[in-house]
């Protein structure tokens, strides 16, 4: 309904000569907007008064000469100035049924728009380390991405969405001397785990299931020099196990603990309705030489220099804070080169946006790999990234510990068995992704309206009792009777419903344009508080049968689109509770 007002404005400023070749023209939909009073009609827009001065006009003057210029239609039924220069618009009672009409049609695609060409979207979120199980901020990360790639799907776009498996590098031989020692510890040997190291239980379990050769875990704790803590003991240790094992040994402990850890992650998600197009190894940008082809076009393109022994890149060029090593003296590439490299596949892949969901500890990441993109030759604001806060679980008013390394966290899965997949999903998308988040896990399972997943799921089974209770009297209900009866909804909550349901698309849009699933989150709120609104007030199934058709029908739409919003949020619509 939105589009259609903005297509009536821009046909008016196509008739008045001074108006009709502005630039200002391409941007008319922005201007339009849903009116916040009634009074004031159902949509404004401020474009007289943004293009008052451009044309030399009074902006009231202009208003009016718009308004005059608008054609004859069935959208609204009147058209007035405001204030300094907005124009109202009254959207007519047909206009709205006509919605209502649109709804029955579509069903739960109704709002959602066909898949445009272009542009292709790469979505990277959660890429968790593969050292140990997901915990409660992983979460966020899980909803947060997957409702945003459900709205940009919903919104046009074409998305894919990637995993990022970081299993090249010091973390995953870390992981690998973990499982080690406890290994060793549990074939009767003395073992004092490395506060460095990775201590859950998780690790005793992979530990369990590996095939752990025989070693000396003595012989491994005294190559680490006296006095060493902390990163230089785990360091030492890591070097010992490879120097006592081989390489090849090694690597297999600290493949299979990688593995073991993935696939529980994948599981993990794949039970959280959260699922990937591709998991993409860190490990493949050397294999694949993917690193190799990244650093040949910034050689090329003379981005690169020697000093001090290592290969440097001229990050400052391109806003960086400082210039970035790519190759160590040593020869052995940086993390950021692997960073470069991945975005670089990315667009040779033929992704034309590149969004990654990153923790709020990763803003100096940014610059550095925008830096690089361009420096390849692509633009840098063909990468975005949207950064998650981090999360306080709080359970009896007190809030919950998290600490990886410790083993002292709680985990995704405990969540989930806690509160269900719905409040989770729910409950971390409620607030931006901007801001912290604390999770009730109290009020997560609350079987009240005071729990807001509960109120929204409940508005969809409340209308599916309905129908139940129509064929328990033998009823049935004629929609295209309903439809040619609409005029006779015309109490308050009905006409509120209407406007409601038809603002689905707009909030779709402005969800996935804000990158926002909690504009959705409100969004159903107010829906499921006005059907409850409306079931309190209303008896739907009465003697009446086009009264009875109508308002049946009203109530199938509002099933529709809450049941569409849920599914964009990963969360269900269940027909009774």
């Amino acid at each position: 309904m939105k589009s259609r007002i903005a297509k009536l404005v821009d046909g008016a400023l196509a008739r008045i000569p001074e108006l009709a070749d502005l630039p200002e023209r391409s941007s008319i939909s922005t201007t339009v907007e849903r009116a916040r009073d009634p009074r004031h009609g159902d949509f404004a827009t401020n474009i007289a008064m943004r293009l008052a001065k451009a044309a030399g006009r009074n902006p009231r003057e202009l208003a009016a000469n718009i308004i005059e210029a608008i054609e004859d239609n069935d959208l609204v039924d009147s058209v007035s100035v405001a204030g300094p220069g907005f124009i109202n618009f009254f959207v007519s009672r047909k206009a709205f049924e006509e919605e209502l009409a649109e709804i029955h049609r579509q069903g739960e695609a109704y709002g959602r728009q066909p898949t445009r060409p272009s542009p292709r979207v790469l979505l990277e979120f959660v890429s968790a380390n593969p050292t140990g199980p997901l915990h409660v901020g992983h979460g966020r990360h899980a909803s947060f991405g997957a409702s945003l790639g459900n709205l940009l799907e919903a919104a046009g776009y074409s998305v894919d969405r990637e995993y990022y498996v970081n299993d090249a590098g010091r973390q995953m031989d870390i992981l690998g001397v973990s499982v080690l020692l406890r290994g060793l510890e549990r074939a009767g040997q003395s073992v004092e785990m490395p506060g460095s190291g990775y201590l859950g239980d998780y690790i005793v379990n992979i530990a369990e299931a590996a095939d752990i050769p025989e070693a000396d875990a003595a012989a491994l704790f005294a190559a680490v020099p006296e006095g060493a803590d902390g990163d230089r003991e785990i360091d030492a240790l890591i070097a010992a196990a490879r120097s006592q094992l081989g390489d090849k040994t090694f690597d297999r402990i600290r493949r299979y603990a990688l593995e073991t850890i993935r696939r529980d992650i994948e599981e993990d998600l794949g039970e959280f309705g959260v699922l990937f197009d591709r998991w993409y190894s860190e490990e493949s940008l050397t294999t694949n030489n993917r690193i190799d082809a990244a650093l040949k076009v910034l050689e090329e393109r003379s981005m690169l220099y020697r000093k001090d022994g290592a290969l440097w890149f001229r990050a400052t060029d391109y806003g960086d804070e400082k210039d970035r090593v790519v190759e160590r003296a040593d020869g052995n590439r940086t993390y950021f080169a692997s960073d470069i490299a991945y975005h670089f596949d990315k667009r040779e892949r033929g992704y034309d946006h590149l969004i990654d969901v990153l923790g709020a500890d990763h803003h100096g990441y940014v610059a550095r790999v925008r830096a690089g993109m361009e420096a390849m030759g692509y633009a840098g604001d063909s990468l975005e990234v949207p950064f998650v806060q981090f999360v306080s679980l709080f359970r009896g008013g007190e809030k919950q510990s998290m600490s990886t390394r410790s083993g002292e966290f709680i985990t995704l899965r405990q969540l989930r068995e806690e509160v269900g997949n719905d409040a989770a999903r729910f409950f971390y998308v409620m607030r931006s992704n901007d801001q912290h988040l604390d999770f009730d896990l109290d009020l997560a399972k609350e079987h009240s309206n005071e729990n807001p997943v509960y109120y929204i799921q409940y508005a969809h089974a409340r209308v599916m009792s309905v129908f139940r209770q129509l064929e328990e009297r033998s009823l049935d209900f004629d929609a295209d009777a309903g439809l040619e009866n609409l005029s006779k909804l015309d109490a308050g909550h009905e006409k509120t419903l209407m406007s409601t349901l038809s603002r689905y698309p707009e909030v779709i849009e402005l969800a996935a344009s804000n990158r926002a699933p909690q504009n959705l989150v409100h969004y159903l709120r107010d829906l499921a508080n006005e059907f409850h609104t409306y079931y309190n007030a209303h008896t739907f199934i009465v003697d009446d049968g086009a009264v009875r058709n109508a308002r049946l029908t009203l109530i199938s739409a509002v099933r529709s689109v809450i049941a569409s919003g849920l599914a964009i949020l990963g969360v269900s619509a269940p027909d009774s509770m």
